[in-house]
């Protein structure tokens, strides 16, 4: 479980912690592997950093020190979202979407299984009872 008192990741962190968690615990050497243009020093200094913050675990039995997320993917995910959501957009998740559904990034398959989730959510409140209208 993720703890809301760990910092945010930065945008090097996240780059690292995708790593960790498509891969699994890793070595330096191994992270190294997966990103594009970081030195070796680069990476352990990162990963470091991520150790102190609680970002991610150390395991020292070895010689090559193995590094793992210490914070689950899906939470991160909901934290960053959450703070895109509150100083981007003032809270408004509507913004939010129509910003992120409205440019050339989203395909048309994209777009229809975001028109399932909503139906889906929808149908879900109208099971509970709740009138989204």
């Amino acid at each position: 479980m993720s703890d809301p008192n760990l910092p945010l990741p930065t945008d090097a962190e996240l780059s690292l912690l995708r790593v960790l968690w498509r891969e699994g615990p890793s070595t330096v050497r191994h992270v190294l592997d997966h990103v594009d243009e970081a030195g070796y020093t680069t990476v352990l200094k990162q990963l470091q950093i991520m150790h102190e913050k609680g970002l991610v675990t150390r395991d020292e039995s070895s010689r090559a020190h193995v590094y793992a997320a210490a914070v689950e993917e899906r939470a991160t995910e909901r934290r960053l979202v959450d703070d895109l959501l509150d100083r981007a957009f003032g809270g408004s998740a509507s913004r939010l979407v129509a910003h992120a559904i409205s440019g050339d990034r989203v395909s048309g398959e994209e777009l229809g299984a975001i028109r399932e989730l909503l139906d889906s959510l929808q149908s879900d409140d109208a099971d509970d009872g709740i009138d989204n209208q």
